[in-house]
């Protein structure tokens, strides 16, 4: 094989090429795990901060039962869904 690249390719290309491919090959393995952990850290999270699994993320968090009972939507089991430092409709002003 080493007769048919020297036949084919210029004499210093061989030495070059052979000088190049170890740091390609650490190169591609160094990106590929970055994009690795770049796709796990943008993955989709919770508000206490877990992961959702691939199946709750195909059907939605709470198993595909967007509406409530009375077909209106809102957080389980009625607790309302505030941030910090906010009020809820019921504490009016």
């Amino acid at each position: 094989m080493g007769d048919f690249l020297s036949s084919v390719l210029p004499a210093g290309l061989i030495d070059v090429l052979s000088a190049l491919i170890p740091p390609v090959v650490v190169g591609a393995v160094f990106c590929t795990f970055i994009v690795q952990l770049l796709r796990k850290e943008m993955a989709p999270r919770r508000m206490d901060g877990s992961l959702v699994s691939k199946d709750e993320a195909a059907t939605g968090a709470d198993g595909g039962k967007d509406l409530g009972a009375d077909g209106e939507t809102g957080a389980a089991e009625g607790t309302p869904i505030v941030r910090d430092g906010e009020r809820t409709e019921s504490d009016g002003r």
